[in-house]
């Protein structure tokens, strides 16, 4: 599983970057027009920021992968994974389209970023320190 999370990992934090230089550069000008368009840009850049930071957090959990013998930081890496793909995915898409049922998916994902939180700090918890 650690190569599939850490492809996952580079994937996310690929993404990140290319969308919020795509946000920041290609979108701007078709959504400020827009009567909603700064919240649906601050949306844009919620979802890159939180999808970058993710990104890393699916490497950190793999490095405790190696320091503490549990499952629990493959399950974090899974839960960063799809939490940001949902999350970041649903703000998106809520930016390009509008359509406010995007943005009600958001929090599903927003559980699945802090499940993997809570592995992590369950994980955490077994570590020695050595």
């Amino acid at each position: 599983m650690t190569k599939i999370w850490l492809i996952a990992g580079a994937l996310h934090g690929f993404l990140a970057v290319a969308l919020g230089a795509f946000g920041a550069h290609g979108l701007r000008s078709k959504l400020e027009p827009l009567e909603d368009g700064a919240k649906r840009l601050a949306n844009w850049e919620t979802a890159a920021h939180y999808q970058l930071t993710h990104a890393l957090a699916i490497f950190a959990a793999l490095w405790l992968a190696t320091r503490v013998d549990s499952a629990l930081p493959s399950y974090a890496a899974g839960a960063f994974s799809l939490g940001a793909l949902i999350f970041s995915g649903s703000l998106y898409l809520y930016s390009l389209t509008g359509t406010k049922l995007f943005g009600a998916i958001t929090p599903i994902g927003g559980l699945g970023l802090l499940a993997g939180w809570v592995c992590v700090l369950l994980a955490a918890l077994r570590y020695s320190g050595e």
